[in-house]
């Protein structure tokens, strides 16, 4: 396995809509572990293939506690086939914004339609944070941020804070 190379936003990749995979292969799988232990390094719960410079129909996620047994959760070619009319606000962050969080609105739950690690067509009803995540990284999949949910005054501020904090980084590097 190996840690991917991560984009951040403002990068033009992280606006792109992504192609499906056309099978799950030993490539495909290796890339899986890849984009697993990147998204393990930088703290992550999820990690869409965008984020790593593929465009690509492929996420991982992880919503396991620290302390807790990991649970890794592939997704290859994944797509919501429902969405509950009941919504909730969480607060999402995003590796390809760092160290920015803002309150998004999505529904509470939502069914999805992938393929697994080994190209097993697969449903799952997510709920709760697991909704939140799997939306979050499947926005990522159709080009879509989750600053792309917020007003445009929220969405400028924190924008703004993102340059801000990466010019800073930059300086220290």
């Amino acid at each position: 396995m190996a840690k991917l190379k991560l984009y951040e936003y403002p990068h033009p990749i992280l606006k792109q809509k992504t192609e499906k995979f056309v099978a799950v292969d030993d490539d495909v799988r290796k890339f899986l572990d890849d984009m697993l232990e990147t998204m393990y390094a930088e703290a992550g719960v999820g990690l869409a293939a965008p984020q790593v410079g593929v465009s690509k129909r492929a996420v991982v996620i992880d919503i396991a506690h620290e302390g807790e047994e990991p649970a890794p959760l592939y997704m290859v070619n994944p797509e919501i086939i429902w969405r509950s009319e009941e919504t909730e606000i969480c607060e999402e962050g995003c590796l390809s914004l760092p160290e920015q969080r803002a309150e998004v609105e999505r529904p509470a739950s939502v069914k999805i339609k992938y393929l697994d690690y080994n190209g097993k067509s697969c449903e799952l009803l997510a709920e709760g944070f697991l909704a939140v995540a799997v939306q979050h990284e499947l926005d990522h999949l159709d080009g879509i941020l989750y600053i792309d949910h917020l007003s445009r005054l929220k969405r400028q501020m924190l924008v703004k804070k993102l340059s801000k904090y990466q010019k800073t980084r930059q300086k220290e590097a």
